[in-house]
């Protein structure tokens, strides 16, 4: 992509990564609301090309404690993705899961982490195959980390990874809801040269 930046990506195909997160978040809360056993409704997500402190600060701040769910993307592509879900949020899909037998208190049990990078792999799988499906392309995701932590110690991984490319992350936030509102965070992190194949793929001119 010779002198290609991310900035430069968002700028272009700002319009392309917006319907990519459509549909790669559509798919996950369909794939969320088959394991949940209940129907998930989704408001329309945002797809924001921001600095990793307006990161934080749209998750309440860095200080926020938030779970998050981290994998690598292989095979035609390459990078990573993360999934992240404010804490009290994660307790109640946790809860919805274990069918309301999950213990009170902010804390985790090992069960309740399990479950929780359960729902993790099964929402960023359903995502990636979407993406996979739309661009018939090869991709691979990892074993999935999980990590409980402060929003800005979780971006920090992302940070390090991009640091290379800028200081801008790619984030698709997507609002869903049964009877209580979730806001779950995207962040898709392909590398440059990922972003020319799922555009090339998709039949655009990269310029």
């Amino acid at each position: 992509m010779g002198d290609m930046s991310l900035e430069k990506v968002s700028e272009n195909y700002g319009d392309v990564l917006k319907e990519i997160g459509n549909i790669g978040a559509g798919n996950a809360m369909t794939a969320l609301s088959q394991m949940l056993q209940c129907k998930v409704d989704m408001q329309v997500p945002q797809v924001k090309l921001l600095d990793f402190a307006e990161v934080g600060e749209i998750m309440g701040g860095e200080e926020q404690i938030m779970v998050g769910v981290f994998l690598g993307v292989e095979g035609d592509i390459t990078g990573s993705m993360m999934f992240l879900v404010e804490q009290a949020s994660a307790k109640h899909l946790i809860n919805k899961i274990m069918m309301g037998m999950a213990p009170e208190g902010d804390e985790f049990t090992e069960m309740e982490l399990s479950a929780m990078k359960e729902v993790g792999n099964i929402i960023t799988g359903a995502y990636l195959n979407s993406l996979s499906s739309l661009t018939n392309l090869k991709i691979f995701p990892t074993p999935p980390q999980l990590t409980v932590d402060m929003a800005c110690a979780i971006l920090s991984v992302p940070a390090i990874y991009f640091g290379t490319m800028g200081d801008k992350i790619l984030l698709i936030q997507s609002q869903f809801y049964d009877e209580v509102e979730i806001d779950g965070y995207f962040i898709l992190i392909p590398d440059l040269d990922s972003y020319s194949k799922i555009l090339t793929s998709l039949g655009i001119p990269v310029l």
